[in-house]
């Protein structure tokens, strides 16, 4: 049984990920500012801390307490608001980053887990992305998570802290057994749209473009169940502990999903129409973006089970049906 601080645990994957290791019976905090987190998505297992990672001194406090890891959640995500307010995401991501790390060595916690992203590569080079991809971020976003990769790796030199990195691709999908109810707040990623329009939260959703070169015209990218990705962390947890080194490795299905291919799916689950609208492609997108899982698979032992496209709409769906009002 492990002690362990979830910074962020009340969030979309935080939450699940808490979930995760509350069932292997491990001892868990979470410490969250519910900013973007909800109370919902808390269990009764957990310890609750109320906390902003820009206050250094709570950070300190509830770490005081001994942690075996850190598993780091806590980031703004919004790729396009960070090109407009990035400020606001230096300050949170890069800045609590460092107060969270700062606080792990002030108390001698000597492993993290990093919720990263794919956004760290840029525009494909080539597909599938790989680790060893150039680093090349378009948007601020990325950059911060760049720059949280570079500092982890100072310290984990300087400090002895070791990290795992976990390059995420497309988190989606809800908890398979049913335990987490909250939904995402102010989403911005396509499928929680494409459950809000059939909810009728939103009467319309866009396709940002249907003339890229592939077998429909609209982007592909690779989509990762929330369960899939909580497991991920889990045995990132083991190998950190257990071989006493850092890793960084990507999180996919390595399998492409297309616009129309979701929200075809959606319709078809969901009985309902989704009104999807095309209209002009958005800067910076690539027609297909999917990772390349193999380093996580040899090192790790993992394998996604559940990102297919109608587990991941179905999921979401036993969700949203049941907490939203629809305009019927």
């Amino acid at each position: 049984m492990l002690k362990i601080l979830i910074i962020g645990g009340a969030g979309y994957i935080g939450s699940h990920v808490t979930r995760a290791f509350l069932d292997r019976k491990d001892k868990i905090t979470v410490f969250d500012n519910l900013s973007s987190g909800c109370r919902e998505n808390l269990f009764e297992e957990a310890e609750f801390v109320l906390g902003d990672i820009l206050d250094y001194n709570s950070l300190c406090n509830v770490m005081a307490k001994g942690f075996d890891v850190v598993v780091h959640l806590a980031a703004l995500k919004a790729a396009g608001e960070s090109m407009t307010k990035p400020e606001k995401y230096a300050i949170n991501n890069i800045c609590g980053t460092i107060n969270i790390i700062n606080a792990m060595a002030h108390t001698n916690i000597k492993n993290i887990i990093f919720s990263s992203s794919a956004s760290v590569y840029g525009m494909p080079k080539y597909i599938p992305v790989d680790e060893n991809h150039p680093l090349e971020p378009i948007n601020f976003y990325g950059y911060t998570k760049l720059e949280i990769e570079n500092l982890l790796k100072w310290y984990d030199k300087l400090k002895n802290i070791r990290f795992a990195s976990l390059r995420y691709f497309n988190a989606a999908g809800y908890d398979i057994n049913g335990k987490i109810k909250g939904l995402e707040r102010n989403p911005q990623n396509l499928l929680p749209i494409v459950m809000e329009t059939a909810c009728g939260i939103r009467k319309e959703m866009f396709i940002f473009g249907d003339d890229y070169d592939t077998k429909d015209g609209t982007g592909i990218r690779d989509y990762i169940h929330v369960n899939d990705l909580a497991v991920a962390h889990i045995l990132a947890c083991k190998y950190v502990i257990k071989n006493n080194k850092s890793i960084i490795v990507n999180l996919g299905s390595e399998k492409g999903l297309s616009v129309k291919e979701i929200i075809a799916m959606a319709e078809k689950i969901t009985k309902r129409k989704i009104n999807a609208n095309v209209t002009q492609r958005r800067l910076g997108d690539p027609a297909i973006m999917l990772a390349s899982s193999k380093k996580a698979k040899e090192i790790l032992g993992w394998e996604p089970k559940y990102s297919d496209c109608e587990t991941l709409i179905k999921s979401m769906w036993d969700v949203y049906k049941n907490k939203t009002v629809n305009n019927e």
